[in-house]
């Protein structure tokens, strides 16, 4: 793929653009990020409104550490396409690492708008609320993601964690019981049985 790839880089702008936005990517996927940074800044020079170059290129600002920088990026990838996910969820992403939970959560929340059944997008909005310190919430987006990925050990435990916290040891320990039955080697859950029994 690389090699075919790099036949296109000598073409026009356009051809060009997606050829080093892709190789971005394939180097972005193999952890070469010196690669990876190297063909999004090419992707990007060729075509300044492609909104996988600029995503591309916010993917490796965030690996490089800088979340904020990485968000300029991906918010100039959504002001050429509004509808480019890819763009949206690493912005959530950016937002939650730079603690700004509210912009987090609106465009997780976007995105379930535009995705509403995927699995990332559901665990996401689980995941802020439960930073959010509302576990009531928390508990009824990982109930919709068991919808769609029933059996996810790390989601049910999860799930009965919550319920504990909440005080529902029935629920916590059908939810516990349910991921030991996928996953009967996660230690935090065989503890958590362990001490349900004996109480």
């Amino acid at each position: 793929a690389l090699e075919t790839l790099k036949m296109f880089e000598k073409k026009d702008s356009r051809v060009k653009s997606a050829a080093a936005t892709n190789l971005s990517f394939l180097y972005y996927l193999g952890n070469e990020l010196e690669q990876a940074t190297n063909y999004a800044d090419l992707a990007v020079n060729s075509d300044r409104y492609n909104p996988a170059a600029l995503t591309n290129k916010g993917n490796t600002v965030f690996a490089n550490g800088d979340c904020e920088k990485a968000a300029e990026f991906y918010k100039e990838a959504l002001r050429n396409d509004s509808l480019c996910t890819e763009a949206l969820y690493n912005l959530g992403l950016a937002y939650k690492k730079l603690n700004r939970i509210d912009e987090a959560l609106d465009c997780f929340l976007k995105l379930h708008a535009i995705l509403p059944n995927n699995a990332q997008v559901l665990y996401q909005l689980a995941s802020i609320y439960q930073v959010m310190e509302d576990p009531n919430q928390a508990i009824e987006w990982l109930l919709q993601l068991i919808s769609v990925v029933p059996t996810d050990p790390h989601v049910l435990s999860k799930l009965g964690n919550l319920y504990d916290t909440e005080g529902d040891k029935s629920q916590a320990f059908h939810y516990y019981c349910e991921s030991y039955r996928y996953f009967p080697s996660n230690i935090e859950v065989i503890e958590w049985l362990g001490a349900y029994y004996i109480d």
